[in-house]
């Protein structure tokens, strides 16, 4: 079996404007959707034109368990909002071992939403905190 075919056991490192935000373990919402405006053309009843408009790119939702690397979040957070500007980063999905399989470029981004843990005693799972980040696009590199 080859690379290409199974990605097990993948970590997510994310960098935002320079800042290593540490490795999350999942990573969710990387998408883009192209609005299409149809276009009946008279004396042309054979089709529409399907004329592609605008891109959205959906939010992007990374979560891991409650780290020292939490730490980090909560310092650029505290940065950020000062002064909110869309900054340029990466996300590079990685191997148990630390070695990268793939990156993308991600532009434009800034925080939507970070969810801290909630800690109940009564329940045996770890700790989890999420954060959400809007952008601009993304590029694969």
């Amino acid at each position: 079996m080859t690379d290409s075919i199974f990605a097990t056991s993948v970590f997510f490192r994310l960098a935002i404007g320079g800042d290593d935000l540490g490795a999350f373990h999942t990573c969710s919402g990387m998408g883009a959707e192209v609005e299409i405006e149809s276009y009946a053309e008279g004396g042309n009843n054979g089709f529409t034109w399907q004329l592609p408009g605008r891109v959205t790119w959906s939010n992007i939702t990374l979560t891991r368990p409650v780290t020292t690397d939490t730490v980090k979040i909560g310092r650029w957070l505290d940065e950020t909002l000062k002064r909110v500007e869309p900054k340029d980063g990466e996300i590079v999905a990685l191997r148990p071992d630390l070695t990268p399989i793939v990156s993308w470029q991600v532009f434009g981004i800034v925080p939507v939403r970070w969810q801290g843990p909630s800690f109940d005693p009564g329940n045996p799972a770890p700790a989890v905190e999420s954060l959400e980040i809007a952008h601009e696009g993304l590029r694969w590199s």
